[in-house]
């Protein structure tokens, strides 16, 4: 079947778990190789379009309504070349709604049997195209998105967030028509790792759960609920194999050790919660943590020195083919022009900045926007990848270096927004949008002066550390 597989882990966070009450939603986008260039776009507002949206890589077809928002994306650098549709993959709209689309996710056999996933349907490559320039609201993300499935299919099983300054929904769509969305409370956070993660569904409950309908008689029809009480999507949908405990359950079980390390789990538990609560306060730089982890200080971490069999037991949540890592943050306490913001990270996450972007903004910058598909040193997407294979390469060496870089890059990020803040409260309209672009911009390039300066200090220290020395006495 043509598909878009990312092999992701996401982070939700409720207006009340966050530090500054900010909603957020992030994700690593995990391809098959280390190389699979991205760049970052702004796609205009459109009025009265015709347009027919065709996917390259499976021949779904759908038109697109009329109008639409302005957005920004994460598309493939040139999907002419790389054959794998458009994959726009995350955004924020001028309604301040944000998309991360999409974690796969896998059904079992028995509800796959009775509802099969069609080759044409909708899949990753199209799904932010058709939904987020046309939606107002987190909610109303997940209805389009499921009236869609319910006209076309899903060719994929697929999970998708949405926020807004309010609201934070995880929607798991794993068979062709069948799906299950729950919001996230304001007090709660969760992490997903391709599989199947809701748990308990309240069908009495529409302000927190939406689903595909129908989906209770399907459930009852082919006896597929496993439980004698309750209504437990991931029972019933999902899958729990080998797999599972040693490629994706861990990276859930690793990012609730660090959100909540006073409880004790196991990390092959097919029963670890979906909703959880913890009583510190989630900023941005925690999520972001999470995104670049790799089983931090276990015995699991393949970066730990020495060798054992447990450093490569788990498959870690960040990797050298992470293509995209974002954290898509809604703030509340600021006016509604200023409260998108977009961190974006084209490197691997544990050596490298995520940059942060006023999604209030007309275009992006040229380093980002334009993305070539061999290595060019003045893309975004080729300096960062750099950072990070020079990081990785020499790690004992070079990790310290690489903390104090990333400490000093977010200090200068949190001032940058401070004082960005605190001048456009006094602009308006396009006054305000054009210096938020500026902004942007601006910010682009002292990242690119700070980090071109840290990889000229790895090269210099780099060269000391060559076997091919040799060290001669004086008196020779």
């Amino acid at each position: 079947m043509n598909k878009v597989t990312s092999m992701c882990t996401s982070v939700l966070v409720g207006k009340k778990a966050s530090l500054d009450g900010s909603t957020m939603i992030a994700r690593n986008e995990d391809r098959y190789l280390p190389i699979h260039p991205k760049k970052f776009y702004m796609h205009p507002a459109v009025q009265g379009q015709k347009v027919v949206l065709k996917s390259q890589l499976n021949g779904f077809e759908a038109q697109l309504p009329e109008n639409g928002y302005r957005y920004t994306a994460t598309p493939d650098a040139d999907p002419s070349q790389l054959h794998e549709g458009v994959n726009d993959e995350s955004g924020i709209n001028e309604k301040n709604v944000a998309v991360s689309a999409t974690e796969s996710t896998y059904g079992n056999e028995w509800t796959l049997a009775y509802d099969p996933l069609l080759e044409d349907g909708l899949g990753e490559d199209s799904l932010e195209t058709m939904v987020l320039p046309y939606v107002d609201s987190a909610k109303a993300g997940v209805k389009r998105l499921g009236d869609l499935i319910a006209k076309y299919g899903s060719n994929a099983g697929n999970s998708i967030l949405f926020s807004d300054k309010n609201d934070v929904w995880y929607m798991e769509i794993v068979t062709g028509h069948y799906w299950v969305g729950q919001r996230i409370p304001d007090d709660a956070y969760a992490v997903a790792a391709n599989e199947v993660a809701i748990q308990q569904v309240d069908f009495d409950d529409p302000n927190n759960f939406m689903w595909a309908d129908g989906i209770q008689e399907f459930v009852e029809k082919h006896h597929l609920n496993v439980d004698d009480q309750g209504w437990n999507f991931r029972h019933i949908f999902g899958t729990f194999n080998e797999k599972d405990r040693h490629y994706n359950t861990p990276r859930v079980w690793y990012a609730q050790k660090y959100l909540n390390p006073e409880i004790e789990q196991d990390p092959e538990s097919g029963e670890l919660p979906f909703i959880c609560h913890t009583g510190h306060k989630i900023s941005v730089e925690d999520v972001e943590f999470i995104l670049g982890s790799h089983y931090n200080e276990t015995q699991f971490d393949p970066l730990a020195p020495g060798e054992s069999a447990d450093k490569y037991r788990y498959r870690p949540i960040s990797m050298n083919r992470t293509q995209n890592s974002h954290v898509l943050q809604i703030r509340n306490g600021v006016p509604d022009e200023l409260s998108a913001i977009y961190w974006l990270n084209f490197g691997v996450p544990s050596f490298s900045p995520y940059v942060p972007f006023y999604s209030n903004a007309t275009d992006t910058d040229d380093t980002y926007k334009h993305t070539s598909m061999k290595f060019n040193f003045n893309d975004a997407y080729w300096m960062y990848r750099s950072l990070s294979m020079m990081v990785e390469s020499h790690y004992s060496q070079f990790v310290q270096s690489d903390r104090d870089y990333l400490t000093a890059i977010r200090e200068t990020q949190r001032r940058h927004l401070e004082t960005t803040d605190n001048k456009a409260a006094e602009l308006s309209e396009q006054t305000l949008i054009d210096y938020l672009t500026a902004q942007n911009k601006a910010l682009v390039a002292d990242m690119r002066k700070q980090t071109v300066d840290f990889i000229g200090s790895l090269v210099v220290q780099g060269a000391g550390l060559s076997k091919l020395t040799f060290n001669m006495d004086k008196n020779l």
